[in-house]
C-alpha cells in the first residue's frame, strides 16, 4: 500500500487532524524516557476501542507494523517505533468512565493520568496505589504495558496486583474482555499474560483497576547517614524486625547534589545517603512501627532524622524523591536510568559494585532506589555531544544488569525490556524459555509479530537506528518520496 493510500483510508477513520505524517509533526514522537531515538513510519490518534479496531484491521491486512504510545515516559524503549512503524498514540482515549466506591473498583481508558485517577477517586476517601515516579504525566495504559511499580510497591504491589480486567483489541480487529470486575475469574488468566507484555500482545483501550481506601494516617521519616552502607544495613534490618512499610527509597550524595539547587532541602554536606520511609495505617500502629524504626535507624548511626505526619511537610519531604530524576539536569545534560533488581541483602555489596563501575568508566552515577524491595535506578549522567559517551554509558549500564542478575535478581524490576535489555534476555532464560514467550506473542498476534515489533526478544538483525539494536526485518522500498509498505 502507498503511503498516501494508507493516510487517506486512516483519515477516514479517525479524521485529518488526527493523522500526522510530516516530518515536522513526527518529531516529537521519536523518544520516550530513554536514550534512544527513531522516527515513526506516521502517527494516528483514535479516540475510542472502535477506531481503535478499524486501525488494526487495516494493519493487519496490509502486514503494517503498530507500535502502541501512551504518554511516552518508557525507560527502555518501548515507546521508539522501530521498522517503520505507524506509532498508535492512545492519547485520546483519557475518560475515566466510572468509578465504583461500593466495591473500590474504577473503569478507565488506557490515556487517563496515573495521578488523576486518585485525584478523582479522593472524593470517595479511596486511592489508585500504583504510583510511578512520573505519575503526574505516565498513564495507567503505559502502566499496564509495563507492570509499573513506584515508591509504594513495596506494600501494595504493583501494577498486576491492582488490575482487575482489561478490554483488548487484536492485531486483527477483534475487541475482547480479559479478566473482569472481581479478583477470580475462571479459565487462563489472560490479564496476567497481558499486563506486561509492552503491547506486544494486543492494545489496550478499557482497564479495571481496584482502589484502596485512603489511610487514616500517614508517618515519614527522612534519615541521614554518613554511609551509603549504614543506610542499606537500615532497609535489611527494617523489614527484618517484621516491619513493612508503605515505601523504603534510598537516595544517595549525588542525588542530593542534584535536588539541593533545585528545592534547597538542605542536607548536610557530610550526608552520603538519605533513607524515606512512610508508615500508614491506624495511629496505634504507626507509633509502634515509627519507634522501632527510629531505633534502627540510630543504632546505625543515622546523623538526622526529619518527621512528618501531616499533608504538607509529607509531600516536602517526598518531593526531593519523586522529582530527582528531573533535576539531574543540573549536573549533566544528559541521562541513562538503569532499572535491575537484587535481593534486600545483597543491596550493600551491589551498591558497592556500582560504585566502582562509576569509577572504572569515569561516568558520575545517581543512585535513587526502591530499596524496600531491591528494585535499583543506578542514573548513569552524561553529555551526549561527547564523542564515545552514548556507548561508553551503554556498556556500563551492561555491566550494572550483569551485577544484579549474578547477584540472584532480575533485570528489570518496572521499566521492562524494550530495546534497552533485549541483548541481555539470554542472561536469565535459557532459548525454550524465550521461544515459548515468542510463541505466546505469535499466538496472540497470528503469527504476525505486527504489534511493537523488534521489542523484548533478543534481536537478531542490527538496526542501525537504534543506540541498543533491535530487529529491522521488514523492508520499505522508496518510490520518488511515495513510500511502499
Amino acid at each position: 500500500m502507498l503511503k498516501n493510500d494508507l493516510v487517506k483510508k486512516l483519515i477516514l477513520i479517525v479524521g485529518k487532524d488526527y493523522v500526522l505524517y510530516k516530518k515536522e509533526d513526527l518529531l516529537t514522537y521519536e523518544y520516550d524516557g530513554s536514550i534512544d531515538k527513531n522516527e515513526p513510519f506516521l502517527v494516528v490518534a483514535p479516540k475510542n476501542e472502535k477506531e481503535v479496531s478499524q486501525i488494526l484491521k487495516l494493519c493487519f491486512e496490509n502486514n503494517i507494523p503498530v507500535m502502541p504510545r501512551g504518554a511516552g515516559t518508557s525507560l527502555s524503549g518501548g515507546a521508539i517505533p522501530l521498522e517503520k512503524s505507524i506509532s498508535l498514540t492512545m492519547s485520546r482515549l483519557n475518560k475515566i468512565i466510572d468509578i465504583d466506591p461500593i466495591n473500590k473498583i474504577a473503569t478507565v481508558e488506557p490515556g487517563v493520568v496515573n495521578i488523576d485517577l486518585s485525584i478523582e477517586a479522593s472524593k470517595y476517601n479511596l486511592y489508585y496505589a500504583p504510583d510511578p515516579s512520573s505519575q503526574k504525566v505516565c498513564t495507567i495504559g503505559g502502566n499496564v504495558a509495563e507492570n509499573a511499580g513506584g515508591p509504594h510497591c513495596l506494600s501494595a504491589g504493583v501494577t498486576t496486583n491492582h488490575v482487575l480486567g482489561l478490554e483488548i483489541v487484536s492485531i486483527n480487529g477483534n475487541i475482547a474482555w480479559i479478566g473482569g470486575q472481581t479478583n477470580e475469574n475462571p479459565g487462563y488468566d489472560l490479564r496476567s499474560i497481558f499486563i506486561g507484555s509492552e503491547g506486544t500482545l494486543g492494545i489496550t483501550t478499557k482497564i479495571c483497576v481496584k482502589l484502596q481506601d485512603t489511610p487514616k494516617h500517614y508517618y515519614t521519616i527522612a534519615a541521614s547517614f554518613n554511609s551509603m552502607d549504614e543506610a542499606c544495613d537500615t532497609t535489611t534490618e527494617i523489614i527484618g524486625k517484621g516491619i513493612i512499610p508503605g515505601a523504603l527509597e534510598i537516595m544517595d550524595r549525588t542525588t542530593l547534589d542534584a535536588v539541593e539547587p533545585v528545592y534547597n532541602p538542605g542536607y548536610n554536606p557530610e550526608t552520603k545517603a538519605v533513607l524515606i520511609v512512610e508508615v500508614e495505617g491506624f495511629k496505634e500502629d504507626i507509633e509502634e512501627q515509627i519507634s522501632i524504626i527510629k531505633n534502627i535507624c540510630t543504632y546505625n548511626h543515622s546523623t538526622d532524622i526529619r518527621t512528618a505526619n501531616d499533608p504538607k511537610s509529607r509531600e516536602e519531604l517526598w518531593k526531593i524523591r519523586k522529582d530527582a530524576i528531573g533535576a539531574m539536569g543540573v549536573l549533566a545534560p544528559n541521562y541513562y536510568l538503569v532499572d535491575g533488581v537484587v535481593p534486600r541483602t545483597k543491596l550493600k555489596e551491589v551498591m558497592q559494585k556500582i560504585d566502582n563501575i562509576s569509577h572504572e568508566f569515569n561516568l558520575t552515577i545517581a543512585n535513587v532506589f526502591h530499596a524496600g524491595d531491591g528494585n535499583l535506578h543506578p542514573c548513569i549522567l552524561f553529555d551526549e555531544r561527547k564523542k564515545g559517551d552514548v556507548q561508553k554509558v551503554i556498556e556500563a549500564g551492561g555491566q550494572i544488569l550483569k551485577i544484579c542478575v549474578d547477584a540472584g535478581g532480575a533485570l528489570s524490576g518496572e521499566h521492562g525490556i524494550g530495546i534497552e535489555k533485549q541483548s541481555y534476555l539470554p542472561w536469565v532464560y535459557s532459548p525454550e524459555d524465550i521461544d515459548m514467550m515468542q510463541k505466546t506473542v505469535d499466538a496472540f498476534t497470528l503469527d504476525t509479530r505486527l504489534l511493537n515489533p523488534g521489542k523484548i526478544f533478543p534481536p537478531k538483525i542490527p538496526f542501525h537506528g537504534s543506540a541498543f539494536g533491535a530487529q529491522n526485518n521488514i523492508v520499505i522500498n522508496k518510490t520518488g518520496g511515495n513510500e511502499i509498505i
